[in-house]
């Protein structure tokens, strides 16, 4: 073989073997069910009618606006979901009393994960006495049963929007605490963690900088779910009387009109049903989305 040649099968063995040294690896189909856009797309819904409630064209849920228990009818937005005991429209009173659902569930779940999580990041990154003093604290809350705790509220104090908030807040606070206390645990041992106390930093910084952030994408993937639970809790106080007083409307209140009712017109508990187990069922399925995407926990 000539120089020449030599030079040639060098070029062309240069050429070839990069080609032949990067295997060609397909990428992993993700599989995304359908009920994950619908699910965001009915939470924006009840969202957004809450908000301009006072906008839409509907009447005042304290208005009649037709006979008593009228059937769902086309023809008249107010009518179009029935009307209650009282003539007043089911649509009307589903909108505005998405208002003190939700309310009641956002901001007892963000107090609730906010209190939490701070006790459960001190008592996991502290140890010892901090950490029995904040796991009894929770394991106290825990035992005691939630129902009777709310009932024992909602009979002292007068019922309201507040009365929900404080009860159901104190509800959730365990659960944070738990999870903020076990995540802790697990990013204390990372090696940046120990990087950075050897390098001076102190426990303020280390727990704000460091730790913190990886604790919070799974404590905002668990916030729906208790959103959930809270709207549910408030549905079921408002059921037996103890949640929200009359007039102002709530999803648990209108079952609890309707169910005197029922055999002759069911309408007026089913659609408020379905109005909570659409919902409930959407900030479930928004829940696992979050964990799925933003906890590094479920990808390490």
């Amino acid at each position: 073989m000539t120089h020449s040649d030599a030079v040639v099968d060098r070029k062309v063995s240069s050429r070839v073997a990069p080609a032949a040294a990067e295997p060609i690896v397909s990428r992993p189909r993700t599989s995304r069910s359908i009920l994950v856009p619908l699910s965001y797309a009915w939470l924006i819904t009840v969202i957004a009618s809450a908000l301009l409630a006072d906008l839409l064209p509907l009447a005042s849920y304290a208005t009649p606006v037709g006979p008593p228990r009228q059937p769902p009818q086309w023809g008249s937005l107010d009518l179009m979901l029935g009307t209650d005991n009282l003539g007043r429209s089911i649509l009307s009173r589903c909108v505005y009393g998405a208002r003190v659902s939700l309310v009641v569930g956002t901001a007892a779940g963000l107090v609730g994960a906010t209190i939490g999580a701070i006790l459960g990041m001190l008592g996991g990154y502290f140890g010892k006495r901090p950490d029995s003093v904040v796991r009894l604290v929770a394991d106290a809350m825990l035992a005691f049963p939630p129902l009777i705790l709310l009932l024992a509220l909602a009979s002292i104090l007068t019922p309201s929007v507040r009365t929900l908030l404080v009860g159901l807040t104190l509800l959730i606070i365990p659960s944070f605490i738990r999870l903020a206390r076990a995540n802790t645990l697990a990013w204390s041992a990372r090696e940046f963690v120990l990087a950075a106390r050897n390098m001076g930093a102190g426990h303020r910084r280390i727990l704000v900088k460091e730790i913190l952030p990886n604790v919070l994408p799974p404590l905002g993937a668990y916030l729906p779910i208790v959103m959930a639970a809270l709207i549910v809790a408030e549905g079921s106080l408002s059921f037996l009387g103890m949640g929200i007083p009359p007039p102002q409307p709530s999803w648990g209140g209108l079952i609890s009109d309707g169910k005197d009712s029922i055999a002759d017109s069911p309408h007026t508990v089913f659609i408020p049903s379905l109005v909570i187990f659409l919902t409930v069922f959407a900030l479930n399925q928004a829940g696992d989305h979050l964990r799925h995407r933003f906890d590094r926990t479920m990808h390490d």
